[in-house]
């Protein structure tokens, strides 16, 4: 927290609102008072294994001072405020638009570094000054964004609510007494006019008279002898923000000559500690929602990857998303100028359970982790990885990918593996999400199939949707609610993954030939190297 010109607290972004306040209009929730708490939420236990984690993280760098982790860690549960949050990234697609609440979001970080380097100076004239400037940044940030808002393009409910707050405020005595009083005391401090008499180490400051200014004529009568590179004689004055103390007695001086101006500059920052409007200060923070993702998203875009705006149903479980990918991995690789795979997968009528076989290092995981990736940012009301998509509104979204075993508990992998498992099927829904990815490996394939049945019968009770990579390929045709795909290699040379995963039977043939070539185990090689 910073100390404001007139010794009291600074407006911090965060301090300013409150989520709760039933007449604050909002451009995240539809309802405005449905924001997280004040008390930032806990990160989701799935977070880490869906690599939600480091996608939150690249898209709130450099944006620590907005606190935005909590609205990317805040799931949705219904569709209006999703399409509420849709409607306003549709409409940030318009350029001027975004270009002018983009100003706007600039002039306000500018009003609260004033405001900062006023709590960080020592003098108090100085600090009042940097508070005046930090009130005419946040004047002027507001008129524009108004003007801006004032366009046909925008459509959104958020936008227009903001549109329509900004026209009652902007009209309200309180704001328009705020800005003319800023204007005012700037025009009168800079008709000041003072004189500076410098004798030895004296300095006598009075208001200047009728003095003629000579440095012009100075300067034509000298130039005649400026010739070539010369040494420049003249004093350097620090351009650092901070007085040194002649400097700040000077102004002292300054100010007894003009009691009015000064006494009148002090009232005013007195009066206005408290000028900074919660509900702009809550759009100012809640904005960086969508400049911060859409930022992040730009990036893919450039790079020939497709974001949708998915439909997000509660009602129909046939899922979908087309040319869909890992945007963890994506932002990663494309900083390395490197290929993004992409896939598709779809569920139609009654089939709910996908189940990933195929080779290691084939892309299953990356494909479970896409699909948790895609359903829980579109219940942020985020567009998301793909070319077209169609996504469930969950109630819940539970993994359980492979860990390494903790040497401070007493538990085996294969123990803990069924508590783990145990622990979310007792917590899901019909409506709910389950990721399963490479359980009872620490078994006896015989065991690991009898317990993934009896899991994955449970999960077709509960009739949950499910991704579920796994090295058995019998849990593909279990049911009609089942479906089976496959990472795939290259034909010509099964060691060699595309990454793609297909919807197709799972036969293993690729995986075990690919590991029969990497141990020399093949017919051919075998009898090589039998051969007399």
């Amino acid at each position: 927290m910073k100390e404001a010109a007139t010794g009291e607290t600074a407006p911090d972004i965060r301090d300013s609102i409150k989520t709760d306040e039933p007449r604050s209009p909002s451009v995240l929730f539809a309802t405005p008072g449905n924001g997280p708490r004040p008390e930032s939420p806990h990160t989701p236990a799935f977070f880490s294994d869906l690599h939600l984690d480091q996608v939150v993280e690249a898209i709130t760098a450099g944006k620590e001072e907005y606190d935005l982790k909590p609205f990317y860690q805040t799931l949705l549960h219904d569709r209006d405020t999703i399409q509420y949050r849709q409607e306003v990234f549709r409409d940030l697609e318009h350029g001027s638009l975004l270009e002018s609440i983009t100003s706007f979001a600039q002039k306000m970080r500018t009003m609260r570094e004033h405001l900062a380097q006023a709590g960080k100076l020592y003098y108090p004239l100085q600090k009042q000054r940097w508070f005046l400037e930090g009130i005419t940044v946040y004047c002027d940030a507001i008129n524009q964004l108004l003007h801006g808002l004032l366009i046909p393009e925008v459509h959104s409910r958020g936008l227009l609510s903001i549109r329509d707050y900004l026209a009652r405020y902007t009209e309200s005595t309180a704001f328009k007494s705020l800005a003319v009083q800023t204007e005012q005391i700037r025009l009168t401090l800079s008709s000041i006019r003072y004189s500076l008499h410098i004798k030895e180490n004296t300095i006598t400051v009075g208001k200047a008279g009728a003095e003629a200014d000579y440095s012009a004529v100075v300067e034509r009568t000298f130039e005649k002898f400026k010739q070539g590179g010369v040494k420049d004689y003249r004093v350097k004055f620090s351009r650092g923000l901070d007085m040194n103390h002649v400097e700040a007695k000077i102004l002292d001086l300054v100010a007894l000559h003009y009691p009015e101006v000064f006494e009148q500059l002090d009232s005013y920052c007195r009066e206005n500690v408290h000028y900074l409007d919660e509900t702009i200060a809550r759009f100012d923070r809640e904005i960086q929602f969508y400049l911060s993702y859409r930022q992040h998203v730009e990036r893919l875009k450039e790079a020939g990857l497709k974001v949708c705006y998915p439909e997000v149903s509660n009602r129909t479980k046939e899922v979908y998303d087309y040319d869909t990918y890992d945007i963890a991995l994506a932002h990663n690789l494309v900083k390395e100028n490197s290929q993004v795979i992409t896939n598709d997968f779809f569920l139609n009528d009654r089939e709910r359970i996908i189940v990933v076989t195929g080779p290691n290092q084939g892309g299953k995981t990356t494909f479970a982790r896409t699909f948790g990736q895609v359903h829980y940012l579109a219940c942020l009301g985020c567009p998301v990885p793909g070319r077209e998509a169609r996504l469930f509104l969950f109630d819940g979204l539970f993994t359980h990918f492979e860990k390494e075993e903790n040497i401070h508990d007493l538990r085996g992998k294969l123990q803990d593996d069924m508590i783990r498992i145990h622990d979310i099927l007792e917590r899901a829904t019909s409506k709910s999400i389950i990721l399963i990815n490479e359980i009872f490996t620490s078994t006896t394939s015989q065991d690991a199939l009898s317990l993934s049945k009896r899991i994955l019968q449970k999960i077709l009770r509960l009739d949950s949707l499910c991704v579920w990579v796994t090295f058995i390929d019998e849990l593909s045709t279990m049911s009609e609610k089942t479906v089976s795909m496959v990472s795939t290699v290259v034909p010509e040379n099964p060691a060699v993954r595309t990454l793609k995963v297909l919807r197709k039977p799972a036969d293993g043939l690729a995986y075990a030939k690919a590991i029969a070539e990497k141990y020399h185990l093949t017919y051919e090689l075998i009898k090589e190297r039998i051969r007399p």
